[in-house]
């Protein structure tokens, strides 16, 4: 990452270094191209990609012919294979698309023939009894069920520190608290003001989430709205991982997927989330009504649910606009792009985006010669429940005596794996970033415990 304020030179600014951003920034790094990320926060994955209900989709729910579900579909293959590649955790659970009265079990006729639509076979019927074999805590009422067997749970933070890692390591340059205040052009370049400085460059590509739509207008665009949509969820202890194997899906409606119940790869379980329209984009407060809501429909669910203890509470904002699909535009002769609407499946869609971004921007002129070597995939470290923890490997722990010192015990976060949040390639700068990067003040204390030893650490 630079660190030099002042105008400086590109061929490509991305803006936003949310989970599409930094997997567009990762795919530029492929190239001889000189890129820049912009993020306005002081890390990256810090808006809508940071809170989310952590799945990669099959797309089996998609709109069939839809740009969203052409990219889902690609992204499903492409997300599972990366993260496998760069350690980041992630559990085949499989799903289960539960009905709980005629109307909904009337319609998974509908959700299968929308499934083989999108070209996901796999989609089947599964019977009462069976049902309750695989999930044996679910309430009782449901009137059938789909199996969907592809759908997998994903550590949600680890993607956008690893592709902006991937990214930075090839020579992207990063920069963080850099927000776009105004945009001018002279006929050659952009000229973009940013509260570090003045952004020559070439091209353009917004990613800005859910300030897409601002965005695009200061590029005199107006194609779509953003309509911010809350989602809230709650969180619950480990305890509660045993109720259910695998993810636990509503029918879901034109307007929203609905609430699930899904585990975590962090061992916990998650209810939410809500749909609530709101107008300020950044109010990601949780609510006495809608956690109410969430808790009244996990009792229906799984009713064992709503009996275990809270770990924590969160809300996310997702970038919903009037229309069903993503809002992809090139403009070539502006050289602009644009990459708003992407909602709830951004996260799997992510490397597809980057990838069709990519191709289009190469087909409408930028050059696309190959970087003299490929960029080198990063090693995640491990933060799944299920996986190999730092205090665990005895390896390690011999060549560092700093991973066996745990100073998070909810989480099981040693000090070793705090220091290097704070050294790597894009390291964390608070204690929000931390926590992404080790689950370190995640667990069931909140930080009561370990959250003066982890704020002495960033000091």
């Amino acid at each position: 990452m630079s660190g030099v304020d002042g105008d400086r030179s590109y061929d490509v600014a991305v803006i936003g270094a949310g989970v599409v951003g930094t997997a567009i920034g990762r795919q530029l790094a492929r190239y001889r191209l000189r890129t820049v990320l912009l993020e306005r926060a002081n890390d990256v994955g810090t808006g809508t990609s940071k809170a989310n209900t952590a799945i990669v989709h099959t797309g089996f729910d998609t709109q069939p012919g839809s740009l969203e579900s052409s990219l889902v579909r690609r992204g499903h293959g492409l997300l599972s294979a990366y993260a496998r590649a760069a350690g980041i955790a992630l559990e085949e659970t499989g799903a289960v698309l539960v009905a709980w009265d005629d109307e909904q079990a009337a319609r998974l006729d509908g959700v299968l023939a929308k499934a083989r639509a999108n070209g996901y076979e796999d989609a089947g019927r599964v019977t009462l009894e069976e049902l309750a074999r695989r999930e044996p805590c679910l309430g009782r009422g449901a009137t059938g069920a789909v199996a969907v067997p592809g759908e997998s749970i994903i550590c949600p933070w680890s993607p956008s520190v690893a592709f902006a890692t991937e990214a930075v390591g090839a020579g992207v340059e990063l920069q963080l608290g850099a927000e776009v205040t105004d945009v001018t052009g002279d006929g050659d370049a952009w000229l973009l003001g940013t509260t570090r400085g003045r952004v020559r460059t070439r091209w353009v590509v917004n990613a800005a989430g859910l300030g897409s739509d601002r965005l695009n207008r200061w590029f005199g665009h107006d194609e779509f709205t953003v309509a911010p949509r809350r989602g809230q969820l709650i969180v619950f202890d480990k305890a509660a991982r045993t109720l259910v194997s695998s993810i636990v899906l509503p029918v879901p409606t034109e307007r929203t997927k609905g609430v699930l119940v899904a585990p975590t790869v962090y061992g916990n379980v998650l209810l939410g989330p809500t749909a609530e329209d709101i107008d300020d984009p950044d109010d990601t407060a949780t609510t006495a009504a809608g956690l109410a809501g969430l808790l009244d429909a996990g009792h229906r669910i799984v009713p064992d649910l709503v009996g275990e203890d809270v770990t924590a509470t969160y809300a996310g904002v997702r970038a919903a606009t009037e229309h069903s699909d993503y809002q992809i535009a090139v403009h070539e002769q502006e050289r602009y792009v644009c990459v708003g609407g992407i909602r709830s499946t951004g996260l799997t869609a992510s490397l597809a985006i980057a990838e069709h971004v990519v191709e289009q921007l190469g087909a409408a002129g930028l050059p696309l010669a190959d970087a003299e070597r490929e960029p080198a995939v990063p090693h995640m470290p491990e933060l799944a429940e299920r996986g190999l923890r730092a205090f665990e490997d005895a390896a390690a722990v011999a060549a560092d005596p700093a991973y066996g010192h745990i100073v998070c015990f909810c989480e099981r976060v040693t000090d070793g794996e705090v220091r290097d949040a704070l050294r790597g390639p894009v390291p964390a700068v608070d204690l929000g970033g931390v926590r992404r990067r080790t689950r370190a003040t995640n667990g069931r204390c909140q930080g009561f415990f370990c959250g003066a030893a982890v704020a002495a650490r960033l000091a």
